[in-house]
Protein backbone atom coordinates (compact mmCIF):
# COMPACT_ATOMS: atom_id res chain seq x y z
CA UNK A 1 0.00 0.00 0.00
CA UNK A 2 1.57 3.37 -1.08
CA UNK A 3 1.72 5.83 2.02
CA UNK A 4 -0.04 9.05 2.27
CA UNK A 5 1.53 12.45 1.80
CA UNK A 6 1.84 15.12 4.00
CA UNK A 7 3.28 18.33 2.67
CA UNK A 8 5.08 20.38 5.07
CA UNK A 9 6.04 24.22 4.43
CA UNK A 10 8.95 25.39 5.81
CA UNK A 11 9.76 29.69 5.27
CA UNK A 12 11.47 30.13 8.43
CA UNK A 13 14.41 32.26 6.57
CA UNK A 14 17.21 34.44 7.89
CA UNK A 15 19.46 36.91 6.12
CA UNK A 16 23.05 36.28 7.62
CA UNK A 17 25.92 37.53 4.70
CA UNK A 18 25.52 38.89 1.26
CA UNK A 19 28.61 38.67 -1.37
CA UNK A 20 27.45 41.56 -3.26
CA UNK A 21 28.82 41.96 -6.91
CA UNK A 22 29.35 45.79 -7.62
CA UNK A 23 29.21 46.50 -11.48
CA UNK A 24 31.27 48.90 -12.69
CA UNK A 25 30.59 51.91 -15.14
CA UNK A 26 29.74 50.45 -18.69
CA UNK A 27 28.33 51.75 -21.68
CA UNK A 28 26.47 48.27 -23.12
CA UNK A 29 26.13 47.69 -26.78
CA UNK A 30 23.04 45.49 -27.36
CA UNK A 31 23.56 43.98 -30.99
CA UNK A 32 20.19 42.58 -32.35
CA UNK A 33 18.42 45.41 -30.16
CA UNK A 34 15.37 44.96 -32.29
CA UNK A 35 15.14 41.33 -32.29
CA UNK A 36 12.94 38.90 -29.51
CA UNK A 37 15.62 38.44 -26.64
CA UNK A 38 15.83 41.93 -26.48
CA UNK A 39 12.63 42.72 -26.09
CA UNK A 40 11.49 40.27 -23.80
CA UNK A 41 14.76 39.45 -21.38
CA UNK A 42 17.50 42.14 -21.67
CA UNK A 43 15.17 45.58 -21.30
CA UNK A 44 13.47 44.33 -18.68
CA UNK A 45 16.25 42.56 -16.94
CA UNK A 46 18.15 46.04 -16.69
CA UNK A 47 15.41 47.77 -16.30
CA UNK A 48 14.77 45.89 -13.05
CA UNK A 49 18.16 46.22 -11.96
CA UNK A 50 18.03 49.99 -12.42
CA UNK A 51 14.71 50.21 -10.52
CA UNK A 52 16.40 48.43 -7.76
CA UNK A 53 19.54 50.50 -7.21
CA UNK A 54 21.92 47.66 -8.46
CA UNK A 55 22.85 49.28 -11.97
CA UNK A 56 26.29 51.01 -12.68
CA UNK A 57 25.34 55.25 -11.55
CA UNK A 58 27.44 55.83 -14.73
CA UNK A 59 25.89 53.56 -17.22
CA UNK A 60 24.24 54.14 -20.84
CA UNK A 61 23.04 51.26 -23.54
CA UNK A 62 23.40 51.74 -27.56
CA UNK A 63 21.20 49.54 -29.41
CA UNK A 64 22.50 48.11 -32.90
CA UNK A 65 20.71 46.81 -35.54
CA UNK A 66 19.81 46.71 -38.83
CA UNK A 67 16.07 48.07 -38.73
CA UNK A 68 15.79 51.49 -39.11
CA UNK A 69 15.47 53.16 -35.84
CA UNK A 70 15.93 56.75 -34.41
CA UNK A 71 16.83 57.11 -30.99
CA UNK A 72 12.98 58.45 -29.96
CA UNK A 73 11.91 55.39 -31.62
CA UNK A 74 13.79 52.78 -29.98
CA UNK A 75 13.37 54.08 -26.36
CA UNK A 76 9.65 53.77 -27.29
CA UNK A 77 10.27 50.00 -28.36
CA UNK A 78 12.25 49.14 -25.18
CA UNK A 79 9.32 51.62 -22.82
CA UNK A 80 6.39 49.11 -24.19
CA UNK A 81 8.93 46.21 -23.39
CA UNK A 82 9.18 47.53 -20.08
CA UNK A 83 5.85 48.52 -19.27
CA UNK A 84 4.75 44.94 -20.76
CA UNK A 85 6.94 42.84 -18.00
CA UNK A 86 6.60 45.55 -15.24
CA UNK A 87 2.58 46.87 -15.24
CA UNK A 88 3.21 48.47 -12.47
CA UNK A 89 6.03 50.78 -12.97
CA UNK A 90 5.42 54.47 -12.73
CA UNK A 91 6.20 56.92 -16.00
CA UNK A 92 9.15 59.15 -14.42
CA UNK A 93 11.24 55.47 -13.57
CA UNK A 94 10.38 54.23 -17.04
CA UNK A 95 11.59 57.51 -18.62
CA UNK A 96 14.36 57.65 -16.88
CA UNK A 97 15.67 54.65 -17.74
CA UNK A 98 14.49 54.82 -21.44
CA UNK A 99 16.62 58.41 -21.34
CA UNK A 100 19.90 55.96 -21.16
CA UNK A 101 19.26 54.22 -24.50
CA UNK A 102 20.40 55.23 -28.24
CA UNK A 103 20.46 53.09 -30.88
CA UNK A 104 22.80 52.89 -34.19
CA UNK A 105 21.24 51.32 -37.53
CA UNK A 106 23.38 49.33 -39.44
CA UNK A 107 24.30 46.11 -41.75
CA UNK A 108 26.59 43.78 -39.25
CA UNK A 109 28.87 43.32 -42.37
CA UNK A 110 29.65 46.83 -42.57
CA UNK A 111 32.58 48.45 -41.27
CA UNK A 112 30.71 51.73 -41.22
CA UNK A 113 28.75 50.19 -38.53
CA UNK A 114 31.81 50.03 -36.23
CA UNK A 115 33.41 52.95 -37.28
CA UNK A 116 29.64 54.85 -36.19
CA UNK A 117 29.79 52.42 -32.61
CA UNK A 118 33.36 53.59 -31.97
CA UNK A 119 32.32 56.90 -32.64
CA UNK A 120 29.00 56.89 -30.04
CA UNK A 121 31.00 54.91 -27.54
CA UNK A 122 34.04 58.13 -27.34
CA UNK A 123 30.72 60.58 -27.10
CA UNK A 124 28.73 59.34 -24.92
CA UNK A 125 31.17 57.49 -22.45
CA UNK A 126 31.92 61.31 -21.53
CA UNK A 127 28.68 62.14 -21.34
CA UNK A 128 28.04 59.41 -18.76
CA UNK A 129 31.37 58.88 -17.65
CA UNK A 130 31.39 55.23 -18.42
CA UNK A 131 35.34 55.56 -17.99
CA UNK A 132 35.57 53.96 -21.67
CA UNK A 133 34.37 50.45 -20.04
CA UNK A 134 32.44 48.56 -23.21
CA UNK A 135 30.06 45.38 -22.80
CA UNK A 136 28.60 44.08 -26.37
CA UNK A 137 25.75 41.69 -26.03
CA UNK A 138 25.39 39.31 -29.37
CA UNK A 139 21.73 38.71 -29.01
CA UNK A 140 22.05 37.72 -33.00
CA UNK A 141 21.68 34.31 -34.59
CA UNK A 142 24.58 32.07 -34.12
CA UNK A 143 25.29 32.97 -38.05
CA UNK A 144 26.57 36.43 -37.20
CA UNK A 145 28.58 35.86 -34.81
CA UNK A 146 32.05 35.42 -36.32
CA UNK A 147 31.20 38.85 -38.44
CA UNK A 148 30.60 41.24 -35.36
CA UNK A 149 33.37 39.83 -33.42
CA UNK A 150 35.84 40.19 -36.28
CA UNK A 151 34.29 43.40 -37.04
CA UNK A 152 35.00 44.88 -33.89
CA UNK A 153 38.40 43.54 -33.44
CA UNK A 154 38.80 45.94 -36.95
CA UNK A 155 37.20 48.80 -35.71
CA UNK A 156 39.61 48.70 -32.20
CA UNK A 157 36.79 48.30 -29.74
CA UNK A 158 37.77 44.87 -28.95
CA UNK A 159 41.26 46.33 -27.41
CA UNK A 160 41.55 47.28 -23.43
CA UNK A 161 43.83 50.02 -22.05
CA UNK A 162 46.86 48.97 -21.06
CA UNK A 163 46.71 50.78 -17.99
CA UNK A 164 43.74 49.11 -16.81
CA UNK A 165 41.63 52.06 -17.23
CA UNK A 166 38.91 50.73 -19.86
CA UNK A 167 37.94 47.24 -20.13
CA UNK A 168 36.45 45.74 -23.51
CA UNK A 169 34.24 42.49 -22.45
CA UNK A 170 31.74 40.30 -25.08
CA UNK A 171 28.53 38.58 -24.40
CA UNK A 172 28.23 35.60 -26.56
CA UNK A 173 24.38 33.76 -26.29
CA UNK A 174 24.18 30.45 -26.91
CA UNK A 175 24.19 27.94 -29.24
CA UNK A 176 28.67 28.24 -28.97
CA UNK A 177 28.75 25.70 -32.23
CA UNK A 178 26.19 22.76 -33.52
CA UNK A 179 29.43 20.29 -33.15
CA UNK A 180 32.79 19.91 -31.25
CA UNK A 181 34.78 20.96 -34.59
CA UNK A 182 32.54 24.10 -35.16
CA UNK A 183 32.77 24.91 -31.42
CA UNK A 184 36.12 25.03 -32.15
CA UNK A 185 36.24 27.04 -34.59
CA UNK A 186 34.30 29.54 -33.29
CA UNK A 187 37.02 29.51 -29.94
CA UNK A 188 39.30 30.19 -32.48
CA UNK A 189 37.70 32.61 -34.32
CA UNK A 190 36.51 34.54 -30.75
CA UNK A 191 40.56 34.13 -29.55
CA UNK A 192 41.39 36.21 -32.36
CA UNK A 193 40.15 39.09 -31.10
CA UNK A 194 39.12 38.59 -27.66
CA UNK A 195 41.21 36.93 -24.91
CA UNK A 196 39.69 34.36 -22.68
CA UNK A 197 39.12 36.67 -19.94
CA UNK A 198 36.92 38.86 -21.95
CA UNK A 199 34.65 36.32 -23.48
CA UNK A 200 31.12 35.45 -21.30
CA UNK A 201 29.98 32.75 -22.87
CA UNK A 202 25.85 32.91 -21.34
CA UNK A 203 24.10 30.30 -20.21
CA UNK A 204 20.65 32.36 -18.63
CA UNK A 205 20.29 28.48 -16.33
CA UNK A 206 23.18 29.11 -14.55
CA UNK A 207 21.82 32.67 -13.67
CA UNK A 208 18.53 31.34 -12.13
CA UNK A 209 18.33 31.63 -8.29
CA UNK A 210 17.79 28.15 -7.87
CA UNK A 211 20.91 27.00 -9.78
CA UNK A 212 22.74 28.51 -7.48
CA UNK A 213 21.48 27.98 -4.66
CA UNK A 214 22.50 24.02 -5.32
CA UNK A 215 25.62 25.28 -4.46
CA UNK A 216 25.44 27.28 -1.12
CA UNK A 217 22.52 23.85 -0.08
CA UNK A 218 25.85 21.52 -0.96
CA UNK A 219 28.59 23.30 0.78
CA UNK A 220 27.61 25.67 3.46
CA UNK A 221 25.36 22.62 4.81
CA UNK A 222 27.44 20.34 7.02
CA UNK A 223 23.90 17.64 6.88
CA UNK A 224 24.29 17.17 3.03
CA UNK A 225 27.65 16.80 1.67
CA UNK A 226 28.73 13.63 3.81
CA UNK A 227 25.48 11.58 1.81
CA UNK A 228 26.13 13.19 -1.82
CA UNK A 229 28.17 10.02 -2.98
CA UNK A 230 27.25 6.59 -4.10
CA UNK A 231 27.12 5.15 -0.45
CA UNK A 232 23.99 6.70 -0.43
CA UNK A 233 22.62 8.10 -3.31
CA UNK A 234 20.93 5.63 -5.60
CA UNK A 235 20.26 7.45 -8.72
CA UNK A 236 19.70 11.02 -9.82
CA UNK A 237 17.60 12.18 -12.71
CA UNK A 238 17.16 16.09 -14.01
CA UNK A 239 14.49 17.29 -16.41
CA UNK A 240 13.88 19.97 -18.11
CA UNK A 241 10.46 19.57 -20.33
CA UNK A 242 8.35 22.38 -21.86
CA UNK A 243 4.57 21.77 -22.44
CA UNK A 244 5.33 24.62 -25.41
CA UNK A 245 5.57 23.19 -29.09
CA UNK A 246 8.52 24.85 -31.12
CA UNK A 247 6.80 28.12 -31.98
CA UNK A 248 8.19 30.88 -33.80
CA UNK A 249 11.42 28.77 -33.48
CA UNK A 250 10.69 25.97 -35.84
CA UNK A 251 13.84 27.20 -38.31
CA UNK A 252 16.36 27.16 -35.56
CA UNK A 253 14.82 24.12 -34.09
CA UNK A 254 15.02 22.40 -37.68
CA UNK A 255 18.77 22.66 -37.66
CA UNK A 256 19.21 21.99 -34.09
CA UNK A 257 17.01 19.71 -32.10
CA UNK A 258 16.88 18.94 -27.85
CA UNK A 259 20.07 17.62 -27.71
CA UNK A 260 21.91 20.75 -28.98
CA UNK A 261 19.71 23.09 -27.29
CA UNK A 262 19.45 22.14 -24.10
CA UNK A 263 21.63 18.90 -23.51
CA UNK A 264 25.11 20.32 -24.16
CA UNK A 265 24.38 23.62 -22.18
CA UNK A 266 21.55 23.49 -19.79
CA UNK A 267 21.42 19.93 -18.57
CA UNK A 268 25.05 19.25 -18.60
CA UNK A 269 25.79 22.41 -16.38
CA UNK A 270 22.67 21.26 -14.29
CA UNK A 271 24.39 17.72 -14.28
CA UNK A 272 27.98 19.26 -12.84
CA UNK A 273 26.49 21.34 -10.74
CA UNK A 274 24.99 18.57 -8.70
CA UNK A 275 28.31 16.82 -9.30
CA UNK A 276 30.90 18.69 -8.95
CA UNK A 277 33.86 17.98 -5.78
CA UNK A 278 33.98 21.01 -3.54
CA UNK A 279 35.99 23.85 -4.83
CA UNK A 280 39.26 25.51 -2.69
CA UNK A 281 37.31 28.86 -3.51
CA UNK A 282 34.37 30.56 -4.65
CA UNK A 283 36.86 31.88 -7.65
CA UNK A 284 35.36 32.10 -11.06
CA UNK A 285 38.14 29.50 -12.25
CA UNK A 286 38.49 27.38 -9.13
CA UNK A 287 34.66 26.65 -9.81
CA UNK A 288 34.67 26.32 -13.55
CA UNK A 289 38.16 23.92 -13.45
CA UNK A 290 35.55 21.72 -11.01
CA UNK A 291 33.46 21.58 -13.63
CA UNK A 292 35.39 20.55 -16.31
CA UNK A 293 36.47 17.78 -13.88
CA UNK A 294 32.71 16.13 -13.90
CA UNK A 295 32.68 16.32 -17.77
CA UNK A 296 36.22 14.54 -18.47
CA UNK A 297 34.90 12.04 -15.73
CA UNK A 298 31.98 11.15 -17.68
CA UNK A 299 31.91 7.38 -19.09
CA UNK A 300 32.04 7.53 -23.09
CA UNK A 301 29.21 6.09 -24.82
CA UNK A 302 30.10 3.07 -26.22
CA UNK A 303 29.17 3.16 -29.97
CA UNK A 304 27.09 -0.14 -29.90
CA UNK A 305 25.00 0.71 -26.87
CA UNK A 306 23.84 4.44 -28.09
CA UNK A 307 20.20 3.03 -28.91
CA UNK A 308 19.92 1.59 -25.61
CA UNK A 309 21.45 5.03 -23.73
CA UNK A 310 20.03 7.76 -25.77
CA UNK A 311 16.56 7.65 -26.26
CA UNK A 312 14.95 10.35 -28.85
CA UNK A 313 11.34 11.18 -29.77
CA UNK A 314 9.26 14.04 -31.89
CA UNK A 315 6.01 15.06 -30.61
CA UNK A 316 3.24 13.52 -32.64
CA UNK A 317 -0.58 15.10 -32.29
CA UNK A 318 -2.08 15.02 -29.04
CA UNK A 319 -3.94 17.20 -26.44
CA UNK A 320 -2.85 19.69 -22.81
CA UNK A 321 -5.34 21.02 -21.04
CA UNK A 322 -7.82 19.62 -23.04
CA UNK A 323 -7.01 21.57 -26.09
CA UNK A 324 -5.75 19.77 -29.19
CA UNK A 325 -2.18 20.39 -30.47
CA UNK A 326 -0.09 19.56 -33.64
CA UNK A 327 2.56 16.62 -34.07
CA UNK A 328 5.92 18.67 -34.77
CA UNK A 329 5.70 18.28 -38.21
CA UNK A 330 2.65 19.95 -38.86
CA UNK A 331 4.06 23.27 -37.25
CA UNK A 332 4.61 25.72 -39.84
CA UNK A 333 8.46 25.90 -40.90
CA UNK A 334 8.87 21.98 -40.05
CA UNK A 335 9.64 19.75 -42.91
CA UNK A 336 6.89 16.78 -43.68
CA UNK A 337 9.70 14.50 -43.43
CA UNK A 338 11.47 16.10 -40.49
CA UNK A 339 14.06 13.63 -38.33
CA UNK A 340 14.75 16.12 -36.01
CA UNK A 341 14.17 15.13 -32.25
CA UNK A 342 11.64 17.12 -30.04
CA UNK A 343 12.35 14.63 -27.00
CA UNK A 344 15.84 12.93 -25.97
CA UNK A 345 16.34 11.04 -23.16
CA UNK A 346 20.44 9.45 -21.29
CA UNK A 347 21.63 7.61 -19.15
CA UNK A 348 24.97 8.87 -18.37
CA UNK A 349 27.68 7.61 -15.34
CA UNK A 350 30.58 9.86 -13.74
CA UNK A 351 33.58 7.22 -13.16
CA UNK A 352 34.79 8.66 -10.39
CA UNK A 353 35.38 8.10 -6.60
CA UNK A 354 32.50 9.77 -5.66
CA UNK A 355 29.88 8.93 -8.20
CA UNK A 356 30.94 5.52 -9.80
CA UNK A 357 27.82 3.30 -10.28
CA UNK A 358 25.67 5.42 -9.58
CA UNK A 359 23.26 6.55 -12.98
CA UNK A 360 22.51 10.05 -13.68
CA UNK A 361 19.76 10.52 -16.52
CA UNK A 362 19.02 13.26 -17.67
CA UNK A 363 15.64 14.31 -20.35
CA UNK A 364 14.21 17.11 -21.57
CA UNK A 365 11.48 17.64 -24.51
CA UNK A 366 8.60 19.67 -25.77
CA UNK A 367 4.99 19.31 -26.11
CA UNK A 368 5.29 17.27 -22.80
CA UNK A 369 2.77 17.06 -20.05
CA UNK A 370 3.89 20.09 -18.00
CA UNK A 371 6.60 22.77 -17.86
CA UNK A 372 9.29 21.36 -15.04
CA UNK A 373 12.80 21.92 -14.55
CA UNK A 374 14.43 20.27 -11.69
CA UNK A 375 17.00 18.16 -10.12
CA UNK A 376 15.78 14.99 -8.09
CA UNK A 377 18.45 13.14 -6.14
CA UNK A 378 17.23 9.68 -4.94
CA UNK A 379 18.85 7.99 -1.96
CA UNK A 380 19.59 4.43 -1.39
CA UNK A 381 16.49 2.47 0.58
CA UNK A 382 17.09 1.96 4.25
CA UNK A 383 19.62 -1.59 4.39
CA UNK A 384 17.32 -3.35 7.04
CA UNK A 385 13.64 -2.25 8.24
CA UNK A 386 12.63 -3.44 12.00
CA UNK A 387 8.88 -2.80 11.42
CA UNK A 388 8.39 -6.36 10.58
CA UNK A 389 6.49 -7.60 8.01
CA UNK A 390 7.55 -4.60 6.11
CA UNK A 391 10.76 -4.79 3.96
CA UNK A 392 13.09 -2.34 3.20
CA UNK A 393 11.87 -2.61 -0.51
CA UNK A 394 7.83 -1.51 1.12
CA UNK A 395 8.73 1.94 1.87
CA UNK A 396 9.57 5.00 -0.33
CA UNK A 397 13.11 6.18 -0.38
CA UNK A 398 14.23 9.97 0.76
CA UNK A 399 14.22 12.04 -2.75
CA UNK A 400 15.51 15.88 -2.69
CA UNK A 401 14.25 17.79 -5.09
CA UNK A 402 15.73 20.76 -6.29
CA UNK A 403 12.90 22.89 -8.60
CA UNK A 404 14.44 25.30 -10.56
CA UNK A 405 10.95 26.24 -12.14
CA UNK A 406 8.30 26.77 -12.15
CA UNK A 407 7.75 27.20 -8.22
CA UNK A 408 11.44 27.52 -7.72
CA UNK A 409 12.53 25.91 -4.32
CA UNK A 410 13.61 22.52 -2.86
CA UNK A 411 11.44 19.49 -1.16
CA UNK A 412 12.74 16.25 0.85
CA UNK A 413 10.67 13.54 1.47
CA UNK A 414 11.05 11.29 4.42
CA UNK A 415 9.15 8.53 6.50
CA UNK A 416 7.31 9.31 9.92
CA UNK A 417 4.64 7.98 11.70
CA UNK A 418 0.79 8.99 11.02
CA UNK A 419 -1.01 9.74 14.17
CA UNK A 420 -3.29 7.25 15.77
CA UNK A 421 -2.94 3.87 17.83
CA UNK A 422 -1.74 1.94 15.11
CA UNK A 423 2.22 2.37 13.85
CA UNK A 424 1.25 3.29 10.25
CA UNK A 425 3.93 5.40 8.39
CA UNK A 426 3.38 7.72 5.78
CA UNK A 427 5.66 9.79 3.37
CA UNK A 428 6.27 13.29 4.73
CA UNK A 429 7.76 15.78 2.11
CA UNK A 430 9.04 19.19 3.59
CA UNK A 431 8.89 22.35 1.04
CA UNK A 432 10.78 25.28 0.66
CA UNK A 433 9.52 28.09 -1.66
CA UNK A 434 11.35 31.02 -2.82
CA UNK A 435 8.47 33.42 -3.53
CA UNK A 436 6.49 33.06 -0.21
CA UNK A 437 10.13 33.46 1.59
CA UNK A 438 11.83 35.78 -0.69
CA UNK A 439 9.55 37.22 -2.84
CA UNK A 440 9.92 36.78 -6.88
CA UNK A 441 12.91 35.42 -7.86
CA UNK A 442 14.82 37.64 -10.43
CA UNK A 443 15.07 36.93 -13.76
CA UNK A 444 17.99 35.12 -14.27
CA UNK A 445 19.39 37.53 -16.87
CA UNK A 446 20.00 40.45 -14.32
CA UNK A 447 22.46 38.60 -12.32
CA UNK A 448 24.40 37.73 -15.20
CA UNK A 449 24.21 41.39 -16.85
CA UNK A 450 25.73 42.47 -13.04
CA UNK A 451 28.41 39.63 -13.46
CA UNK A 452 29.56 40.78 -16.59
CA UNK A 453 29.86 44.26 -15.60
CA UNK A 454 31.72 43.77 -12.43
CA UNK A 455 34.67 41.56 -14.08
CA UNK A 456 33.08 38.03 -12.32
CA UNK A 457 33.00 35.07 -14.89
CA UNK A 458 31.78 32.12 -12.34
CA UNK A 459 28.27 31.68 -14.29
CA UNK A 460 29.41 32.10 -17.06
CA UNK A 461 30.76 28.99 -19.41
CA UNK A 462 34.62 28.65 -19.95
CA UNK A 463 36.02 27.42 -23.46
CA UNK A 464 37.31 24.17 -22.17
CA UNK A 465 34.18 23.40 -21.17
CA UNK A 466 32.18 23.70 -24.01
CA UNK A 467 34.12 21.57 -25.85
CA UNK A 468 34.21 18.85 -23.70
CA UNK A 469 30.51 19.04 -24.00
CA UNK A 470 30.63 18.92 -27.13
CA UNK A 471 32.93 15.63 -27.20
CA UNK A 472 30.68 13.94 -24.85
CA UNK A 473 27.34 14.17 -27.35
CA UNK A 474 28.92 14.04 -30.93
CA UNK A 475 29.09 10.53 -30.88
CA UNK A 476 25.40 10.52 -30.06
CA UNK A 477 24.58 13.53 -32.87
CA UNK A 478 26.77 11.41 -35.19
CA UNK A 479 24.92 7.97 -34.42
CA UNK A 480 21.29 9.90 -35.03
CA UNK A 481 22.01 10.70 -38.79
CA UNK A 482 21.93 6.89 -39.61
CA UNK A 483 19.39 5.81 -36.82
CA UNK A 484 15.76 4.99 -37.42
CA UNK A 485 13.61 7.91 -37.34
CA UNK A 486 12.97 9.60 -33.67
CA UNK A 487 9.79 7.44 -31.98
CA UNK A 488 6.87 9.74 -32.21
CA UNK A 489 4.99 10.59 -28.84
CA UNK A 490 1.43 11.77 -28.39
CA UNK A 491 1.70 16.01 -27.33
CA UNK A 492 0.86 15.75 -23.34
CA UNK A 493 2.78 12.79 -22.12
CA UNK A 494 6.01 12.42 -21.12
CA UNK A 495 7.87 11.03 -24.35
CA UNK A 496 8.76 7.80 -26.21
CA UNK A 497 7.81 4.72 -23.97
CA UNK A 498 11.99 3.98 -24.69
CA UNK A 499 12.03 6.65 -22.16
CA UNK A 500 10.38 4.95 -19.27
CA UNK A 501 12.38 1.56 -20.41
CA UNK A 502 16.04 3.49 -19.83
CA UNK A 503 15.18 3.14 -15.80
CA UNK A 504 12.73 0.19 -16.22
CA UNK A 505 16.33 -1.65 -16.51
CA UNK A 506 17.76 -0.79 -13.31
CA UNK A 507 13.75 -0.85 -11.55
CA UNK A 508 13.95 3.72 -11.73
CA UNK A 509 11.21 5.46 -12.79
CA UNK A 510 10.86 8.69 -13.47
CA UNK A 511 9.36 11.54 -11.41
CA UNK A 512 5.53 11.96 -13.86
CA UNK A 513 3.52 12.80 -11.29
CA UNK A 514 5.49 14.77 -8.86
Amino acid sequence: MSPSKISVLQTNVQEQFCLETRPDPCATVIFGASGDLAERKLFPSLFHLSRTGNLPKSFCVIGAGRTEMTDDAFRKRVAASVRAAFPDGDEESVDRFTALFHYQTGNYEDPALYAALAARLKDLGEAFHTRNNRLFYLSLPPALYVTVVRRLGGAGLSRQRVDGLGWSRIIIEKPFGTDLDSARRLTREVGEVFSEDQVYRIDHYLGKETVQSVLVFRFANVLFEPVWNRNFIDYVQITASEDLGVGHRAGYYEGAGTLRDMFQNHLLQLLCTTAMEPPASFAADRLRDEKSKVLRSIRPFPVDQLDRLAVRGQYGPGSIDGKPKPGYREEKGVAPDSRVETFAALKMFVDNWRWQGVPFYLRSGKRLARRLTEIAVHFKPVPHLLFEPLKPTDILPNVLVIRVQPEEGISISFETKHPGPKLCMSLATMDFLYEPSFGRPPEAYERLFLDAMAGDQTLFTREDWVELSWSILSPILEHWKSAPAPAIYKAGGWGPAASDALLAEEGHAWRNDA
